[in-house]
């Protein structure tokens, strides 16, 4: 049995002056990220890789909770196409993690991380907020066969999802 955790950035700066790029996350995001991610680690739920998008707020994201789950941010796999990621590019990507990985948290943007949600179970949402956790399961031995596998919801949650 492999995880997918898909994790949208946190909350980012709209600042006009910087590349959509280089946008820094906000307070908001600053909080947000260390927050879920100890969320998730209360209850238990393991994570083997992080893997993100090159963009600064998806990294800042994923380096946020590498920290809390003790792994260093140089460990984080960085993967281009997850920035401005269609269906097909999250799919590669997963294609390409390593197979002796169970668990791994993905980290990219939206409108791509929802769609890319919306087509992995028959669970639906409308939009994946910023820092939300959408995890799928699914019974296989190798990544290559993600794609093609019937994938189990495991569940959704977002930062103002306890309020």
């Amino acid at each position: 049995m492999k995880s997918i955790l898909l994790i949208r950035h946190a909350k980012s700066s709209w600042d006009f002056n910087v590349k959509d790029f280089d946008r820094p996350l906000n307070h908001r995001g600053e909080t947000d990220a260390p927050a879920m991610a100890k969320r998730l680690l209360k209850k238990d739920i393991k994570i083997d890789a992080f893997v993100s998008s090159p963009a600064k707020r998806a990294i800042s994201t994923a380096a946020y909770f590498a920290d809390v789950y003790d792994k260093k941010k140089k460990n984080i796999i960085v993967i281009p196409a997850l920035y401005e990621a269609g269906v097909i590019d999250f799919f590669n990507a997963i294609d390409g993690l390593d197979g002796d990985l169970k668990n791994v948290a993905l980290f990219s943007h939206n409108p791509g991380i929802t769609a890319f949600a919306n087509r992995l179970t028959s669970t639906i949402i409308d939009n994946m907020p910023t820092c939300a956790v959408f995890a799928v399961k699914a019974d296989i031995k190798k990544w290559v066969d993600f794609e093609a596998a019937t994938k189990e919801f495991w569940f959704f949650d977002y930062p103002k999802a306890d309020q």
